[in-house]
C-alpha cells in the first residue's frame, strides 16, 4: 500500500512539474500580439527630423526655428475626415439619443422601478410596442434563475431600484448622491421614421416632441431635426495635473465634456461677408455629392469628441467578439510635430510635402488645393474644397498634407513653443489655453501657409468653412522606427 502511494505521489510530482512554472520566474502567458493596420491609415515610422523653416521667414513670424527632435512611431489618416465619416458619428449620436428617450419613456409608460420588473413576454411590448425600447438585458436567465444561482451583478442590478442613466448622452448635472448606473441601449431594435407607421401615441410623442423641432420651424413641410440636441458626453484625464499631484483622488482631474457634434454649416456664409454661398451652406454636408468631401465647420471641440468616439466603437466592437482581441490605442488629434513630421513624407528640409521649391508639377499642374493669385481661386482646378483623396500623396501615402482644409491639432499655440519644449516626442498642450496650431493651410490660403513648417493657430471654440482635423493613432510598441 505504501509503495502504491509512493509511485502515485511521484507521478503526480512528475505532472505537476510539466505544467507548471516550476518555481520560475515565466511573466503571464497571453497570445502574440500584432498590431493591425488601421482601415484608411498609414504608419508612420517614427525616427528624428529637423522641425521648423528651412527656408525665408517671409512673415517675420519667428515662431519656427530650427531644431532638431524625435517622433515615435504612429499611425495616421491618409486623408482629411470626409462628411460621409462624420456622418457615421451623427447618425450614431442621433440613433442614441433617439433610442434613449424612447427607453426613457418605456420606462415612465410601464411605471418600472426595477430592471426586475422589465416586460419579458412578446406578448407584453404587441400590448405596448415602445417597452420594445427597453434597455438591454438578461431577463430569462434573470426570471429563470433562483436566487443562488444569480451572478453577482444579477443581484446588484436588482437592488439598485435609482434612477436609470443610460449612457454617454445626458446632459444635465445629477446630484452627487444619486447613484447612476449603465445599462446598453437596445439597438437590435429599429427606428421607425416614417410618420405614418408610429405604433402608438407615446413612441409618436417621443420623436415629435423630443427629436424635432416645432412644426412651425419646418420648411417645405418636412420634419426638420433640432441639431442643438445632438451632443456627446465623454471624460477625460488631464494627466499633467494628475502627475503632479499623485497623492489625490483620480476623480480630482477628470474632466467631464459635452459638446454639440453637427458641424456649423453656416460658416460658409459667415466666413465671407457680401458673398454668395448659399449652396455650399444648403448642400455641403449633408448631399451625398459632397461625401468623399473633408468635413468642415468642426471646432477643436468637435473633433475631439469624434475622437473619443471612434476609440470607443472600435473597442467596443473588440470586446464583443467571442475570442476578444486586444483592444486598441486610442485615436486623437496629431500633435504639432506629429503633424510636421508626416507632411515631410521623410524629406529632409523640403518646403512642400513634395519637396519643392515649385508648386506645379513638369507638366504645369498645381500640385494642391490653394489660392494662387490674388482674387483668383479657381487656377488649380478648384474653387473651394476638393475630395480627400485628391492630387498626389506624400511618400508617407498622406493626401492633401498642404492645402484643401488647414487642419487641427491637439496642441497649444505660442510664439516661443519651439524654444522651450524638449527634442523627444514634443508638445505643448495647455487644455485651459483655447489658442489651438492649425497647419496645412486651406482652399482659401496663399501659398506661404503651404509650407510644412508655417504655423497658423484658431481658436478652440472657432469653426471655418476652411478648417478640419485628420487623426492619428498611437503605435503599440516600439519596433518600427526609420533608420536615418
Amino acid at each position: 500500500m505504501k509503495k502504491a502511494l509512493l509511485i502515485f505521489l511521484t507521478v503526480l510530482t512528475i505532472i505537476g512539474c510539466g505544467k507548471g512554472n516550476q518555481g520560475e520566474l515565466i511573466g503571464v502567458k497571453q497570445k502574440k500580439f500584432y498590431e493591425i493596420k488601421p482601415h484608411g491609415m498609414s504608419l508612420i515610422p517614427g525616427g528624428s527630423f529637423i522641425m521648423g523653416s528651412s527656408d525665408e521667414d517671409i512673415l517675420a513670424a519667428n515662431d519656427n526655428i530650427t531644431r532638431t527632435v524625435t517622433v515615435r512611431s504612429f499611425w495616421m489618416d491618409e486623408t482629411e475626415i470626409t462628411n460621409a465619416e462624420y456622418k457615421q458619428f451623427v447618425e450614431w449620436v442621433k440613433d442614441s439619443i433617439i433610442r434613449t428617450e424612447l427607453a426613457k419613456a418605456a420606462l415612465l409608460n410601464g411605471g418600472y422601478s426595477s430592471v426586475s420588473e422589465f416586460p419579458t413576454t412578446d406578448e407584453e411590448i404587441d400590448e405596448n410596442p415602445i417597452l420594445a425600447y427597453l434597455p438591454l438585458y438578461d431577463m430569462d436567465a434573470l426570471e429563470n434563475a433562483d436566487d443562488d444561482e444569480k451572478s453577482g451583478y444579477q443581484q446588484y442590478l436588482e437592488e439598485k431600484d435609482s434612477d436609470y442613466v443610460f449612457n454617454y448622452y445626458e446632459t444635465e448635472e445629477l446630484p452627487d448622491d444619486q447613484f447612476h448606473y449603465h445599462l446598453p441601449l437596445n439597438r437590435d431594435v429599429d427606428i421607425i421614421k416614417e410618420r405614418e407607421d408610429y405604433p402608438d401615441v407615446e413612441y409618436a410623442r417621443v420623436f415629435e416632441e423630443t427629436i424635432y423641432l416645432p412644426e412651425s420651424e419646418w420648411f417645405n413641410g418636412e420634419p426638420a431635426l433640432d441639431t442643438k440636441l445632438l451632443k456627446y458626453r465623454f471624460a477625460s484625464v488631464d494627466l499633467n495635473e494628475a502627475v503632479e499631484n499623485p497623492d489625490s483622488a483620480r476623480s480630482d482631474f477628470a474632466r467631464y465634456e459635452v459638446h454639440e457634434v453637427y458641424p456649423d454649416t453656416t460658416v460658409w456664409i459667415k466666413d465671407f461677408k457680401y458673398s454668395y454661398n448659399e449652396p455650399m451652406h444648403n448642400d455641403y454636408f449633408w448631399h451625398r455629392a459632397y461625401e468623399k468631401y473633408p468635413v468642415v465647420g468642426i471646432s477643436w471641440q468637435k473633433a475631439r469628441a469624434f475622437s473619443h468616439w471612434r476609440t470607443k466603437i472600435r473597442n467596443d466592437y473588440l470586446r464583443s467578439r467571442k475570442k476578444r482581441k486586444s483592444t486598441i490605442g486610442r485615436f486623437r488629434l496629431p500633435t504639432e510635430m506629429e503633424w510636421e513630421y508626416a507632411a515631410r513624407g521623410g524629406l529632409e528640409s523640403g518646403i512642400y510635402p513634395w519637396g519643392g521649391p515649385y508648386l506645379t508639377d513638369d507638366r504645369g499642374c498645381f500640385m494642391a488645393n490653394f489660392k494662387p493669385k490674388r482674387g483668383d481661386y479657381a487656377t488649380d482646378s478648384a474653387l473651394y474644397t476638393v475630395e480627400a483623396d485628391s492630387f498626389e500623396p506624400n511618400d508617407y501615402g498622406l493626401y492633401n498634407m498642404s492645402g484643401n482644409v488647414s487642419e487641427w491639432t491637439s496642441s497649444t499655440y505660442t510664439k516661443d513653443t519651439y524654444e522651450f519644449m524638449t527634442t523627444i516626442n514634443p508638445n505643448y498642450d495647455n487644455f485651459t489655453d483655447t489658442q489651438k496650431v492649425i497647419r496645412g493651410g486651406s482652399w482659401k490660403d496663399v501659398a506661404y501657409y503651404l509650407r510644412v513648417a508655417s504655423r497658423d493657430y484658431e481658436y478652440a471654440d472657432s469653426a471655418r468653412s476652411y478648417l478640419g482635423f485628420r487623426l492619428v493613432r498611437d503605435y503599440l510598441g516600439a519596433n518600427e522606427v526609420q533608420q536615418q
